[in-house]
C-alpha cells in the first residue's frame, strides 16, 4: 500500500475527537480483563462480551492463575454468549497458561520483557492470537503506541479513498503509525473514534453519509 492522502488521515482523527471527545477505551477494571476483553471480542459485539464477562466474575475465575489452571469445558459454558466459545475458551487459556509459564502471570512483567515489537511477536506465537487482538492487547493493556486496525478502520478509509477495504493489516497499521505523532492517547482515541463511527454512521449497509461528521473530508 502507497500510504498517501496523511493529511486526510489525520483530519478524520481529529473531526472524530471533536465530534466524540475522550471515548476512554478499553471499559474494564483492569490490565487482565483487557486482555480477556480483547479475545473475546473477535466476532461478536461488545454487549455478548460484557455477559461473559460477567459470568467470569459471578465464578470467581477471572484472573490468569485460575483461567490457566481450569477445564476448558467450564470456561466454554460461562463465555458462550461471546460465541465461538469453544474456540475462545482455548485461546483464553492457551493467553493464561503463557503468561503464567513464562511471567508468573504479571502482565507488567510481561510488558516490560522487551520492545513493542518483540512484545508483538510474543503474543502472536500464542495459539489462537491474531494480530488485531495483539496490538488491541499492547496499546490498551500495555499502553504501547500502537495502533489496532479493524474492519471499521478499513471500512472508513477505504470509503475515504485512503485505501483498499482489503488492505493488508500491517500496511495499513504501519501507514497510520507513520502518519500519526506516537502517542498512546492519540492511537486509543482514534481507533475508539472509528470503532464509533463505524457503528453510528459508516454502517457495512444503509450508511447514513449526510449527517456523518466526516461526510465532507
Amino acid at each position: 500500500m502507497n500510504c498517501k492522502n496523511t493529511k486526510k488521515i489525520e483530519e478524520i482523527r481529529k473531526r472524530l475527537y471533536n465530534f466524540y471527545g475522550p471515548l476512554n477505551w478499553w471499559p474494564a477494571d483492569n490490565t487482565f480483563e483487557v486482555c480477556v476483553g480483547a479475545i473475546l471480542t473477535q466476532n461478536t459485539s461488545w454487549k455478548n462480551v460484557e455477559k461473559a464477562i460477567q459470568n467470569l466474575k459471578k465464578a470467581k475465575i477471572l484472573d490468569c492463575r485460575t483461567i490457566a489452571e481450569e477445564r476448558e469445558k467450564f470456561i466454554a459454558n460461562l463465555i458462550k454468549p461471546s460465541g465461538y466459545f469453544n474456540q475462545k475458551a482455548k485461546k483464553l487459556k492457551a493467553f493464561c497458561v503463557f503468561l503464567k509459564e513464562n511471567y508468573g502471570c504479571s502482565l507488567n512483567e510481561f510488558f516490560n520483557s522487551g520492545n513493542v515489537e518483540d512484545l508483538r511477536k510474543k503474543l502472536l506465537s500464542i495459539w489462537g492470537i491474531g494480530k488485531e487482538t495483539a496490538d488491541s492487547i499492547l496499546l490498551y493493556a500495555g499502553n504501547k503506541p500502537v495502533f489496532v486496525v479493524d474492519a471499521y478502520t478499513k471500512r472508513v478509509f477505504s470509503r475515504h479513498g485512503i485505501c483498499n477495504e482489503d488492505v493488508e493489516y500491517d500496511q495499513l497499521r504501519n501507514c497510520v503509525e507513520n502518519t500519526i505523532y506516537k502517542n498512546v492517547s492519540f492511537y486509543n482515541e482514534f481507533h475508539a473514534g472509528l470503532v464509533s463511527i463505524g457503528k453510528d454512521y459508516c454502517k457495512k449497509t444503509s450508511p447514513v453519509c449526510n449527517l456523518c461528521p466526516l461526510k465532507d473530508v
